[in-house]
Protein backbone atom coordinates (compact mmCIF):
# COMPACT_ATOMS: atom_id res chain seq x y z
CA UNK A 1 0.00 0.00 0.00
CA UNK A 2 0.92 3.41 -1.17
CA UNK A 3 0.22 6.52 0.94
CA UNK A 4 0.11 9.92 0.52
CA UNK A 5 2.63 10.94 3.24
CA UNK A 6 5.37 8.89 0.99
CA UNK A 7 4.54 10.27 -2.05
CA UNK A 8 4.17 14.09 -1.77
CA UNK A 9 7.46 14.79 -2.74
CA UNK A 10 7.74 12.28 -5.71
CA UNK A 11 4.55 14.10 -7.29
CA UNK A 12 6.28 17.20 -7.55
CA UNK A 13 9.53 15.79 -8.69
CA UNK A 14 7.46 14.35 -11.25
CA UNK A 15 5.93 17.53 -11.99
CA UNK A 16 9.23 19.29 -12.62
CA UNK A 17 10.12 17.10 -14.57
CA UNK A 18 7.44 17.35 -17.73
CA UNK A 19 7.80 21.22 -16.89
CA UNK A 20 11.59 20.87 -18.52
CA UNK A 21 10.10 18.49 -21.24
CA UNK A 22 7.77 20.69 -22.11
CA UNK A 23 9.98 23.53 -22.66
CA UNK A 24 11.60 22.07 -25.62
CA UNK A 25 8.36 20.93 -27.36
CA UNK A 26 7.86 22.32 -31.04
CA UNK A 27 5.68 25.07 -32.68
CA UNK A 28 5.79 27.87 -30.39
CA UNK A 29 5.59 26.08 -27.73
CA UNK A 30 7.93 27.18 -24.35
CA UNK A 31 6.07 26.40 -20.89
CA UNK A 32 2.38 25.35 -22.15
CA UNK A 33 -0.30 24.81 -19.84
CA UNK A 34 0.21 23.36 -16.50
CA UNK A 35 -2.07 23.28 -13.54
CA UNK A 36 -0.61 20.89 -11.36
CA UNK A 37 -0.09 23.17 -8.15
CA UNK A 38 -3.62 22.97 -8.08
CA UNK A 39 -3.73 19.44 -6.84
CA UNK A 40 -1.56 20.02 -4.05
CA UNK A 41 -2.73 18.97 -0.39
CA UNK A 42 -2.06 22.14 1.47
CA UNK A 43 -4.66 24.42 2.77
CA UNK A 44 -2.34 27.08 0.60
CA UNK A 45 0.37 26.52 -1.46
CA UNK A 46 2.66 29.31 -3.70
CA UNK A 47 5.13 28.24 -6.08
CA UNK A 48 8.07 29.73 -8.57
CA UNK A 49 9.97 27.85 -11.11
CA UNK A 50 12.35 29.03 -13.95
CA UNK A 51 13.47 26.85 -16.51
CA UNK A 52 16.57 27.66 -19.04
CA UNK A 53 16.46 25.84 -22.34
CA UNK A 54 19.80 26.01 -24.40
CA UNK A 55 18.98 24.78 -27.88
CA UNK A 56 22.17 24.01 -30.50
CA UNK A 57 20.30 23.97 -33.79
CA UNK A 58 23.14 24.39 -36.69
CA UNK A 59 22.27 24.99 -40.19
CA UNK A 60 24.87 24.22 -42.96
CA UNK A 61 24.38 23.99 -47.02
CA UNK A 62 22.60 26.78 -46.92
CA UNK A 63 21.56 28.02 -50.79
CA UNK A 64 19.53 31.07 -51.87
CA UNK A 65 17.72 29.99 -54.32
CA UNK A 66 15.69 33.21 -54.50
CA UNK A 67 17.92 35.63 -55.39
CA UNK A 68 15.77 38.97 -55.89
CA UNK A 69 15.76 38.91 -52.19
CA UNK A 70 18.41 37.34 -51.27
CA UNK A 71 22.34 37.09 -51.00
CA UNK A 72 22.96 34.79 -54.37
CA UNK A 73 24.02 31.51 -53.99
CA UNK A 74 26.79 31.58 -55.42
CA UNK A 75 28.45 34.18 -52.77
CA UNK A 76 27.96 36.75 -55.46
CA UNK A 77 26.67 38.99 -52.49
CA UNK A 78 28.05 37.23 -49.64
CA UNK A 79 26.80 35.52 -47.38
CA UNK A 80 27.99 32.13 -45.02
CA UNK A 81 26.47 28.27 -46.18
CA UNK A 82 26.37 27.84 -42.19
CA UNK A 83 24.35 29.80 -39.40
CA UNK A 84 23.35 28.54 -35.76
CA UNK A 85 19.89 29.09 -35.51
CA UNK A 86 19.19 28.94 -32.06
CA UNK A 87 18.98 31.35 -29.52
CA UNK A 88 18.22 30.34 -25.63
CA UNK A 89 16.10 31.19 -23.40
CA UNK A 90 14.24 31.59 -20.06
CA UNK A 91 10.37 30.06 -19.00
CA UNK A 92 9.57 31.90 -15.87
CA UNK A 93 6.13 30.57 -13.82
CA UNK A 94 4.52 31.47 -10.49
CA UNK A 95 1.34 30.18 -8.84
CA UNK A 96 -0.75 30.50 -5.34
CA UNK A 97 -3.07 27.63 -4.50
CA UNK A 98 -5.74 28.15 -2.13
CA UNK A 99 -8.55 25.33 -0.53
CA UNK A 100 -11.68 26.39 0.50
CA UNK A 101 -13.34 23.54 2.98
CA UNK A 102 -12.46 20.24 2.02
CA UNK A 103 -14.25 20.26 -1.66
CA UNK A 104 -13.03 23.36 -3.45
CA UNK A 105 -9.13 24.35 -4.56
CA UNK A 106 -8.19 27.29 -6.89
CA UNK A 107 -4.88 28.84 -8.35
CA UNK A 108 -4.13 31.83 -9.65
CA UNK A 109 -1.33 31.43 -12.11
CA UNK A 110 1.35 33.77 -14.33
CA UNK A 111 3.18 31.80 -17.39
CA UNK A 112 4.68 31.86 -20.86
CA UNK A 113 3.45 29.21 -22.93
CA UNK A 114 4.50 30.39 -25.90
CA UNK A 115 7.51 31.94 -27.72
CA UNK A 116 10.23 31.25 -29.79
CA UNK A 117 13.50 33.01 -30.76
CA UNK A 118 15.46 32.12 -34.27
CA UNK A 119 18.52 34.73 -34.50
CA UNK A 120 20.68 33.22 -37.47
CA UNK A 121 21.54 36.99 -38.76
CA UNK A 122 21.81 39.01 -41.82
CA UNK A 123 24.99 37.28 -42.94
CA UNK A 124 23.90 33.90 -44.51
CA UNK A 125 22.64 33.31 -47.34
CA UNK A 126 19.03 32.41 -46.07
CA UNK A 127 18.43 35.80 -44.59
CA UNK A 128 15.93 36.37 -47.03
CA UNK A 129 13.93 33.69 -44.95
CA UNK A 130 14.36 34.68 -41.39
CA UNK A 131 17.15 37.45 -39.90
CA UNK A 132 15.68 37.41 -36.51
CA UNK A 133 12.45 36.16 -35.59
CA UNK A 134 10.87 36.52 -31.63
CA UNK A 135 7.72 35.47 -30.23
CA UNK A 136 6.60 35.84 -26.95
CA UNK A 137 3.52 35.72 -24.41
CA UNK A 138 2.38 36.31 -20.93
CA UNK A 139 -0.69 34.06 -19.60
CA UNK A 140 -2.85 35.00 -16.56
CA UNK A 141 -5.34 32.26 -15.69
CA UNK A 142 -7.58 31.33 -12.87
CA UNK A 143 -8.61 27.58 -12.24
CA UNK A 144 -11.06 25.58 -9.69
CA UNK A 145 -12.01 22.57 -9.08
CA UNK A 146 -14.77 21.11 -6.96
CA UNK A 147 -14.15 17.09 -5.82
CA UNK A 148 -16.50 14.62 -4.08
CA UNK A 149 -16.44 11.21 -3.23
CA UNK A 150 -17.00 8.48 -6.22
CA UNK A 151 -15.95 5.17 -5.45
CA UNK A 152 -12.59 4.35 -3.50
CA UNK A 153 -11.77 7.82 -4.76
CA UNK A 154 -12.15 11.73 -5.49
CA UNK A 155 -13.60 13.08 -9.08
CA UNK A 156 -12.54 16.42 -9.38
CA UNK A 157 -14.49 18.43 -11.58
CA UNK A 158 -11.85 21.14 -13.09
CA UNK A 159 -12.67 24.82 -15.15
CA UNK A 160 -10.99 27.98 -15.33
CA UNK A 161 -10.21 31.15 -17.87
CA UNK A 162 -6.74 33.03 -18.67
CA UNK A 163 -5.74 36.34 -20.64
CA UNK A 164 -2.75 35.63 -22.77
CA UNK A 165 -0.91 38.39 -24.55
CA UNK A 166 1.03 37.87 -27.57
CA UNK A 167 3.64 40.09 -29.14
CA UNK A 168 6.54 39.70 -31.33
CA UNK A 169 8.77 40.51 -34.77
CA UNK A 170 10.25 39.38 -37.33
CA UNK A 171 13.31 40.47 -39.75
CA UNK A 172 14.15 39.01 -42.91
CA UNK A 173 16.43 40.46 -46.86
CA UNK A 174 13.29 42.05 -48.55
CA UNK A 175 15.79 43.11 -51.29
CA UNK A 176 19.75 42.74 -51.92
CA UNK A 177 21.54 45.62 -49.77
CA UNK A 178 22.54 48.62 -52.00
CA UNK A 179 23.99 52.03 -51.20
CA UNK A 180 20.44 53.50 -50.76
CA UNK A 181 19.45 50.82 -47.77
CA UNK A 182 20.33 47.66 -46.23
CA UNK A 183 17.34 45.95 -47.65
CA UNK A 184 15.70 44.43 -44.11
CA UNK A 185 12.33 44.30 -43.44
CA UNK A 186 10.63 44.52 -39.92
CA UNK A 187 7.30 42.88 -38.86
CA UNK A 188 6.00 44.09 -35.51
CA UNK A 189 2.78 42.73 -33.68
CA UNK A 190 0.71 42.44 -30.89
CA UNK A 191 -2.69 41.52 -29.67
CA UNK A 192 -4.45 39.63 -26.69
CA UNK A 193 -7.22 37.45 -25.70
CA UNK A 194 -9.34 35.36 -23.81
CA UNK A 195 -9.11 31.23 -23.20
CA UNK A 196 -11.10 29.03 -21.45
CA UNK A 197 -9.96 25.14 -19.60
CA UNK A 198 -11.99 22.22 -18.63
CA UNK A 199 -11.35 19.20 -17.43
CA UNK A 200 -12.02 16.17 -15.08
CA UNK A 201 -9.37 14.17 -12.63
CA UNK A 202 -10.20 11.33 -10.22
CA UNK A 203 -7.76 10.61 -7.14
CA UNK A 204 -7.44 7.84 -4.81
CA UNK A 205 -5.08 9.66 -2.72
CA UNK A 206 -4.12 5.88 -0.83
CA UNK A 207 -2.51 4.61 -3.80
CA UNK A 208 -1.16 8.01 -4.69
CA UNK A 209 -2.98 7.29 -7.89
CA UNK A 210 -4.32 10.31 -10.30
CA UNK A 211 -5.72 10.90 -14.04
CA UNK A 212 -6.41 13.90 -15.09
CA UNK A 213 -7.74 15.03 -18.42
CA UNK A 214 -7.58 19.07 -19.43
CA UNK A 215 -8.59 20.91 -22.22
CA UNK A 216 -7.64 24.57 -22.88
CA UNK A 217 -9.14 26.86 -25.46
CA UNK A 218 -8.18 28.39 -28.28
CA UNK A 219 -6.90 31.88 -27.73
CA UNK A 220 -8.90 34.42 -30.50
CA UNK A 221 -6.07 36.95 -31.79
CA UNK A 222 -9.01 38.75 -33.84
CA UNK A 223 -7.36 41.99 -33.62
CA UNK A 224 -3.38 41.24 -33.85
CA UNK A 225 -2.23 44.88 -35.14
CA UNK A 226 1.19 46.54 -36.23
CA UNK A 227 3.90 47.94 -38.13
CA UNK A 228 6.26 46.72 -41.43
CA UNK A 229 8.87 48.69 -41.82
CA UNK A 230 10.48 49.11 -45.42
CA UNK A 231 12.58 52.31 -44.52
CA UNK A 232 15.26 50.24 -45.33
CA UNK A 233 13.94 48.87 -48.34
CA UNK A 234 14.94 51.45 -51.37
CA UNK A 235 11.65 52.51 -53.50
CA UNK A 236 13.34 52.26 -56.68
CA UNK A 237 13.76 48.89 -56.05
CA UNK A 238 10.01 47.93 -55.28
CA UNK A 239 7.01 50.59 -55.00
CA UNK A 240 6.20 49.51 -51.37
CA UNK A 241 9.63 50.36 -49.98
CA UNK A 242 11.15 53.50 -48.50
CA UNK A 243 7.70 53.59 -45.64
CA UNK A 244 6.26 52.43 -42.56
CA UNK A 245 2.86 50.47 -42.87
CA UNK A 246 -0.23 50.41 -40.38
CA UNK A 247 -0.76 46.43 -41.01
CA UNK A 248 -3.27 44.21 -39.25
CA UNK A 249 -4.49 40.62 -39.50
CA UNK A 250 -6.12 37.69 -37.18
CA UNK A 251 -4.90 33.94 -35.97
CA UNK A 252 -6.03 31.96 -33.15
CA UNK A 253 -3.35 30.09 -30.36
CA UNK A 254 -4.13 26.94 -30.58
CA UNK A 255 -6.52 24.63 -28.14
CA UNK A 256 -4.54 21.43 -26.31
CA UNK A 257 -5.91 18.63 -24.85
CA UNK A 258 -3.64 16.31 -22.04
CA UNK A 259 -3.81 13.58 -20.16
CA UNK A 260 -1.49 12.59 -17.13
CA UNK A 261 -1.43 9.53 -15.52
CA UNK A 262 0.82 8.53 -12.15
CA UNK A 263 0.14 5.76 -9.85
CA UNK A 264 2.16 4.26 -6.36
CA UNK A 265 3.55 0.95 -7.06
CA UNK A 266 5.24 0.09 -4.41
CA UNK A 267 6.43 1.83 -0.79
CA UNK A 268 8.53 4.77 -2.15
CA UNK A 269 7.89 4.42 -5.81
CA UNK A 270 5.76 6.37 -8.31
CA UNK A 271 5.43 5.83 -12.19
CA UNK A 272 3.94 8.68 -13.96
CA UNK A 273 2.98 9.60 -17.75
CA UNK A 274 1.21 12.09 -20.07
CA UNK A 275 -0.04 12.38 -23.12
CA UNK A 276 -0.77 15.53 -24.92
CA UNK A 277 -2.12 17.16 -28.37
CA UNK A 278 -1.67 20.81 -29.78
CA UNK A 279 -3.63 21.89 -33.20
CA UNK A 280 -0.19 23.75 -34.50
CA UNK A 281 -1.53 22.83 -37.76
CA UNK A 282 -3.76 25.97 -37.99
CA UNK A 283 -0.62 27.70 -37.88
CA UNK A 284 -0.03 27.73 -41.76
CA UNK A 285 0.30 30.74 -43.44
CA UNK A 286 -1.13 33.99 -41.64
CA UNK A 287 -1.53 37.06 -43.99
CA UNK A 288 -1.37 41.10 -42.79
CA UNK A 289 -2.94 43.82 -44.48
CA UNK A 290 -2.08 47.59 -44.70
CA UNK A 291 -4.99 49.18 -42.34
CA UNK A 292 -7.11 51.25 -44.41
CA UNK A 293 -7.15 49.17 -47.76
CA UNK A 294 -9.24 45.99 -46.87
CA UNK A 295 -12.02 44.88 -44.08
CA UNK A 296 -10.60 41.84 -44.37
CA UNK A 297 -7.11 40.43 -44.94
CA UNK A 298 -7.01 37.42 -47.09
CA UNK A 299 -3.48 35.93 -49.03
CA UNK A 300 -5.07 38.18 -52.40
CA UNK A 301 -4.57 41.32 -50.65
CA UNK A 302 -1.66 40.60 -48.18
CA UNK A 303 1.16 43.33 -47.72
CA UNK A 304 3.70 40.10 -46.21
CA UNK A 305 2.61 36.76 -44.26
CA UNK A 306 4.30 35.03 -41.55
CA UNK A 307 4.50 31.51 -43.24
CA UNK A 308 5.17 28.49 -40.54
CA UNK A 309 3.64 25.23 -42.21
CA UNK A 310 2.98 23.94 -39.06
CA UNK A 311 1.16 20.11 -38.26
CA UNK A 312 -0.35 18.98 -35.15
CA UNK A 313 2.30 18.41 -32.27
CA UNK A 314 2.27 15.21 -30.41
CA UNK A 315 4.05 14.81 -26.92
CA UNK A 316 4.35 11.46 -24.96
CA UNK A 317 6.35 11.26 -21.99
CA UNK A 318 6.85 8.86 -18.89
CA UNK A 319 8.91 8.36 -16.20
CA UNK A 320 9.95 6.36 -12.73
CA UNK A 321 10.33 8.16 -9.18
CA UNK A 322 11.18 7.28 -5.58
CA UNK A 323 11.52 8.83 -2.31
CA UNK A 324 14.94 8.26 -0.72
CA UNK A 325 14.05 9.47 2.74
CA UNK A 326 11.66 11.82 4.61
CA UNK A 327 13.36 14.93 2.84
CA UNK A 328 14.94 13.42 -0.76
CA UNK A 329 13.00 12.24 -3.91
CA UNK A 330 14.34 11.84 -7.24
CA UNK A 331 12.31 11.05 -10.66
CA UNK A 332 13.81 9.91 -14.11
CA UNK A 333 11.78 10.92 -17.45
CA UNK A 334 11.26 10.17 -21.46
CA UNK A 335 9.66 12.31 -23.45
CA UNK A 336 9.23 12.36 -27.32
CA UNK A 337 7.69 15.34 -29.21
CA UNK A 338 6.78 15.17 -33.03
CA UNK A 339 7.78 17.77 -34.96
CA UNK A 340 5.97 20.18 -36.31
CA UNK A 341 7.52 20.98 -39.26
CA UNK A 342 6.59 19.47 -42.92
CA UNK A 343 9.43 20.03 -45.06
CA UNK A 344 9.49 23.52 -44.20
CA UNK A 345 11.37 24.69 -41.06
CA UNK A 346 13.73 23.21 -38.78
CA UNK A 347 10.62 21.41 -36.28
CA UNK A 348 11.80 17.82 -35.93
CA UNK A 349 11.29 15.38 -33.53
CA UNK A 350 12.81 15.72 -30.52
CA UNK A 351 13.98 12.95 -27.74
CA UNK A 352 14.69 14.18 -23.89
CA UNK A 353 15.88 13.05 -20.88
CA UNK A 354 15.23 14.12 -17.95
CA UNK A 355 16.28 14.04 -14.16
CA UNK A 356 14.88 15.89 -10.99
CA UNK A 357 15.43 16.18 -7.41
CA UNK A 358 13.50 17.63 -4.52
CA UNK A 359 14.78 18.32 -1.26
CA UNK A 360 12.35 19.27 1.69
CA UNK A 361 13.98 20.20 4.85
CA UNK A 362 10.87 21.33 6.60
CA UNK A 363 7.19 19.72 5.96
CA UNK A 364 6.34 23.71 4.35
CA UNK A 365 9.08 24.21 2.38
CA UNK A 366 9.87 22.32 -1.14
CA UNK A 367 13.25 23.05 -3.02
CA UNK A 368 13.23 21.32 -6.68
CA UNK A 369 16.27 21.22 -9.40
CA UNK A 370 15.63 19.03 -12.57
CA UNK A 371 17.64 18.89 -16.01
CA UNK A 372 17.16 17.60 -19.41
CA UNK A 373 19.11 16.51 -22.17
CA UNK A 374 17.63 16.24 -25.40
CA UNK A 375 18.40 15.67 -29.38
CA UNK A 376 17.22 17.60 -32.28
CA UNK A 377 16.78 15.10 -35.10
CA UNK A 378 18.33 16.18 -38.43
CA UNK A 379 16.67 16.93 -41.46
CA UNK A 380 16.39 19.48 -44.09
CA UNK A 381 14.17 22.72 -45.23
CA UNK A 382 13.36 23.58 -48.78
CA UNK A 383 10.27 24.88 -51.34
CA UNK A 384 7.29 22.37 -50.37
CA UNK A 385 3.63 22.86 -50.94
CA UNK A 386 1.23 22.03 -47.97
CA UNK A 387 -2.54 22.15 -48.53
CA UNK A 388 -1.80 23.98 -51.42
CA UNK A 389 0.14 26.36 -50.38
CA UNK A 390 3.77 26.91 -51.42
CA UNK A 391 6.53 27.09 -48.21
CA UNK A 392 10.25 27.61 -48.21
CA UNK A 393 10.70 28.90 -51.94
CA UNK A 394 13.66 31.34 -50.71
CA UNK A 395 15.75 29.50 -49.10
CA UNK A 396 17.28 25.78 -48.79
CA UNK A 397 19.84 24.18 -46.33
CA UNK A 398 20.22 21.21 -44.42
CA UNK A 399 20.42 20.53 -40.52
CA UNK A 400 22.08 17.41 -38.59
CA UNK A 401 21.29 16.06 -35.29
CA UNK A 402 21.70 18.60 -32.45
CA UNK A 403 21.54 18.95 -28.95
CA UNK A 404 19.06 20.50 -26.54
CA UNK A 405 19.80 20.92 -22.70
CA UNK A 406 17.96 22.72 -19.90
CA UNK A 407 17.62 23.15 -16.04
CA UNK A 408 14.89 24.05 -13.94
CA UNK A 409 14.89 25.32 -10.27
CA UNK A 410 11.71 25.52 -8.40
CA UNK A 411 10.25 27.07 -4.75
CA UNK A 412 7.24 25.71 -3.15
CA UNK A 413 5.94 27.20 0.36
CA UNK A 414 3.21 25.57 1.61
CA UNK A 415 0.96 26.38 4.63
Amino acid sequence: MVRITITRGLLATAALCALHTSASAGGLERGGYNIDLLFDPSPVAAETSGTYVAPQRKLKNVQDINRANGLGSDGRNGGTTTADDSEDYWVPRIGVKAGFGDSVDCMADYSQPWGAHTKPGANWRGANENIETKVESDNYAVTCSYKFDMGPGQLRLIGGGFYQVVSGFKERLVVPPTGLGNGIGRLNLEDSGWGWRAGLAYEIPEYAFRASLVYNSEVKLDSITGTLDLTQVPRALTPVGGRVYNVFGSQDMPDTVELKVQTGVAPGWLVFGSVKWVDWSQLSTIPFCVVGTTSNCTSRNQITSLDLGYRDGWTISGGVGHKFNDQWSGALSLAWDRGTSQGYGTQTDTWTVGAAVSYSPTQNIELRLAGALGILTGGSSGPVTIDGISYGNDTRYDFEDDLVAAVSTSLKVKF
